[in-house]
């Protein structure tokens, strides 16, 4: 008999089915027959269809799953779409994979809707972690017993163990070798990876909180700034001086409400850790303005101590009208001052200024002038004094770097005069000034003590006996034993 079959998706067929008897529809083959056909998956490797071409169909089965695995695909498609918005840049993103559509008959060519191993928890080519020994402590029984000490399962265990090693402590495959290492070894490579751990983190933490040479700090760069902003600097220009204590910027000057900014400035960043001056401390823990409020534990209180006294030292050279730089303002270890020289270009050092005959002895006067101003009128000695922390501008000599000097009742403050006075005496000398003044006739004119010996040694000791009885004296009086206030030496003065 003829059947006429209309399928919604497709053309009117005509199906024949031919007429069978009552024992072949009551058969077994029969029925495991159309059992296999209504189970049979057809074979679509061929059911793509191409652009333009329309195939049709008359299984209602073959057209439902088609059109469902197409949805699925389109609803992977924007998982995917979604779960990328959702993690944006973060380094923390969050899968969306346990939603997908994942249809059984799914193309396995394409790489676009596959997982890749490597991108998930499972890895099919990692090798198995040892088994745990239980509770008891041991696995068999009667000569098959193990026990948790065994040196097979400590050494995989071991193994096992380095994967919780640092990110950076590259361990290797383990596992895969089937290595086994002792307790004595994993021990000491775990202390390593410690130690490697620490050791950076120190690295790292002087990295980010102290000066280097020509380079400063966050915090230090963060103080910079806020003066930028604040309108006291027009801005920074770049270092032009390193040295043991200190890093040189040149800037532009801005403006202040109560003080006058130069047009030309500079900033003294003074180091923080990485310094070579180790050891400042014995200039200040002896000074008796800051004997208070020293403290040899804490870094970063001796460094704004060593920045509050170079402005203190300056203020008070400024006040005698010997050439310095002026102080503009402190912020904490940064000290804003005056730029000593023209156009960007720094004063020469009088080491490296190229001085004439009459130069050279002008300076050399003005310099012996200047070190009897600092000693008498502003009470202090410079304690670091030589060419090289002196400039020529204009004509004339400018001292620099006066954070280490100190007062004439610091206990060693006569044995850094005298080191002045050696420095000073030798470079004009090999200079070729004539009327040079040896190390102690310019000790003697300077401190206005009539001290003699025919050596250094001989010297240096009277100065250490005058030291100890000055000492003395301090602790018992509060003040020095020789005071000049009310006269001394006369000022040398320049000829010219």
């Amino acid at each position: 008999a003829d059947i006429l079959q209309i399928s919604p998706w497709g053309a009117t067929t005509t199906k024949v089915v031919c007429p069978c008897s009552f024992t072949d529809v009551m058969s077994e083959q029969l029925a495991k027959q159309l059992d296999d056909e209504s189970h049979s998956f057809p074979d679509f490797s061929n059911a793509a269809l191409d652009a333009g071409e329309e195939r049709e169909t008359d299984s209602d089965l073959m057209l439902a799953q088609m059109l469902q695995m197409q949805f699925d695909k389109e609803f992977d498609t924007q998982l995917r779409t979604e779960e990328r918005k959702f993690n944006g840049d973060s380094k923390l993103s969050i899968s969306f994979e346990n939603y997908r559509m994942v249809h059984p008959y799914e193309a396995s060519g394409s790489s676009e809707d596959e997982v890749d191993w490597q991108d998930s928890c499972d890895d099919p080519y990692k090798a198995d972690k040892p088994t745990i020994t239980p509770r008891r402590g041991f696995t068999g029984k009667g000569k098959n017993i193990t026990t948790k000490h065994d040196e097979v399962v400590c050494g995989r265990k071991n193994t096992a163990r380095m994967d919780n090693f640092a990110p950076e402590i590259n361990v290797g495959d383990g596992l895969g070798m089937d290595l086994k290492l002792s307790n004595q070894v994993y021990n000491s490579l775990k202390q390593h990876c410690y130690s490697e751990q620490r050791r950076s983190a120190r690295l790292h933490e002087k990295k980010e909180h102290s000066t280097a040479e020509q380079a400063v700090d966050p915090r230090t760069r963060l103080l910079m700034y806020k003066m930028v902003n604040a309108g006291i600097l027009e801005n920074i220009n770049g270092c032009i001086s390193t040295g043991k204590e200190s890093v040189v910027f040149h800037a532009n000057g801005g403006s202040m409400e109560n003080n006058a900014v130069p047009d030309e400035c500079v900033l003294k960043v003074f180091k923080t850790t990485l310094n070579e001056f180790k050891n400042r401390d014995k200039y200040i823990k002896d000074d008796y303005r800051f004997i208070d409020r020293f403290s040899k534990l804490n870094p970063r209180t001796i460094i704004r101590l060593w920045a509050e006294k170079e402005m203190h030292n300056l203020a008070r050279m400024k006040k005698a009208g010997i050439p310095c730089p002026e102080v503009v303002v402190l912020k904490k270890h940064i000290l804003v001052m005056s730029f000593i020289g023209k156009d960007h270009v720094p004063a020469p050092k009088l080491k490296e200024a190229m001085l004439g005959s009459e130069d050279m002895k002008r300076a050399y006067y003005q310099v012996v002038h200047m070190m009897q101003q600092l000693y008498q009128e502003c009470n202090l000695v410079h304690a670091d004094l030589s060419e090289y922390n002196m400039l020529w501008h204009e004509g004339k000599v400018w001292l620099i770097d006066v954070s280490q000097s100190i007062e004439p009742n610091h206990p060693h403050s006569h044995e850094f005069l005298f080191r002045d006075c050696r420095n000073v005496a030798t470079f004009f000398q090999k200079g070729g000034v004539s009327e040079s003044m040896n190390m102690y006739e310019l000790f003697n004119v300077v401190s206005g003590l009539q001290l003699s010996g025919d050596s250094e040694a001989e010297f240096l000791a009277q100065i250490e006996a005058l030291e100890k009885m000055n000492e003395d004296h301090v602790q018992r009086r509060g003040k020095k034993m020789y005071n000049f206030s009310d006269g001394g030496p006369p000022l040398l003065h320049d000829d010219d």
